[in-house]
């Protein structure tokens, strides 16, 4: 059995040098076994991160909205309100020490979630991420997945798409994919609040990782 893991829900914009500064601290505490895991729910103000495989020809509008360095694996990617971010610190050591295996169980609590809702979210072959069918031939991204991870400690994490302003995502290509658009639940015609899809994020995680305690 696993301690449980903390959770964390900020009301307001976190600013993204801000929240992984304070990863790093978490990493740190967790691996020196002087805090539990963590995970944190949040949304950035509107700005682009760079993954360390991140194209430059990919950041088709430098100017539009900061761009920071990310440290996780990855391309481009976009981060704003309506969008929920949830950074992830787990120890693997104690768990699996099996990145691949990670990656996967975060593929399935991004799937689980949007199960609750009546969507069905799909892996794809040499496509980072989840993804909707929209029919006809038309596939959109609704979630990103950017890890990192220091000793066998995670940070990082996914970013769903619930209501941001997907006019934000044309300056850059996300992911480096040019052929897919963009997608979140209420472009699908879904209206869940924020706390909607927290609940859905905390049950679905529990279904993957393991239970956890009341957020904070």
């Amino acid at each position: 059995m696993f301690s449980p893991v903390e959770w964390r829900i900020s009301d307001r914009p976190v600013a993204y040098p801000d929240a992984v500064a304070e990863m790093e601290a978490r990493v740190a505490a967790i691996r020196a076994g002087q805090a539990p895991e963590l995970a944190w729910l949040l949304e950035h103000p509107p700005l682009y991160t760079a993954g360390t495989s991140a194209d430059p020809a990919d950041l088709v509008d430098p100017d539009r909205f900061p761009v920071f360095p990310a440290g996780r694996g990855g391309q481009y990617t976009y981060h704003g309100p309506g969008q929920r971010v949830a950074y992830v610190m787990l120890d693997l050591k104690r768990r699996s020490p099996d990145v691949r295996a990670y990656v996967h169980g975060l593929e399935d609590w991004l799937i689980a979630t949007l199960a609750r809702f009546n969507v069905k979210g799909e892996r794809r072959d040499g496509r980072v991420g989840i993804w909707v069918d929209r029919g006809n031939g038309r596939e959109d991204k609704i979630a990103a997945i950017g890890v990192r991870v220091r000793r066998w400690v995670t940070y990082h994490g996914v970013a769903i798409n619930l209501d941001p302003d997907l006019s934000h995502f044309a300056g850059i290509v996300p992911c480096g994919i040019r052929e897919h658009g963009v997608t979140s639940l209420w472009d699908l015609g879904l209206t869940p609040a924020m706390a909607d899809l927290d609940c859905a994020l905390m049950a679905g995680f529990a279904q993957v990782f393991g239970g956890g305690e009341n957020p904070s």
